[in-house]
């Protein structure tokens, strides 16, 4: 052996290092595409459900708070809650409704 050559030959390119890189690519593509976020009918669903038990919440809430300020500043207190709660039952029911007669495209 001489200075000038290697000790060793270089590998060369082996197919199926190749053929494992194109496999390695082709399944990291599907992992991408399979864990991307898509809008999927379940989703928007969930999103209505949440709408409407936070209507029904803020109406029933906001009513009595509302009721027991007014009945509390007038004493009235047992009427003036009740009027709130009664209003606030009204309001979220009404919200609700609109929010079910809305279409999915709005």
């Amino acid at each position: 052996m001489s200075n000038d050559e290697p000790a060793r030959e270089p590998v060369k390119e082996d197919a199926r290092i190749d053929a494992l890189e194109a496999r390695l690519a082709a399944a990291q593509q599907r992992e991408e595409e399979r864990n991307r976020p898509q809008a999927s009918g379940a989703d928007a669903n969930y999103r209505s459900g949440n709408r409407v038990l936070a209507d029904l919440l803020g109406g029933l809430l906001g009513g009595a708070v509302i009721g027991y300020a007014i009945g509390f500043f007038t004493d009235t207190n047992p009427w003036g809650l009740l009027v709130g709660l009664f209003l606030g039952i009204v309001v979220a029911f009404r919200n609700v409704i609109r929010a079910a007669n809305r279409r999915p495209g709005e």
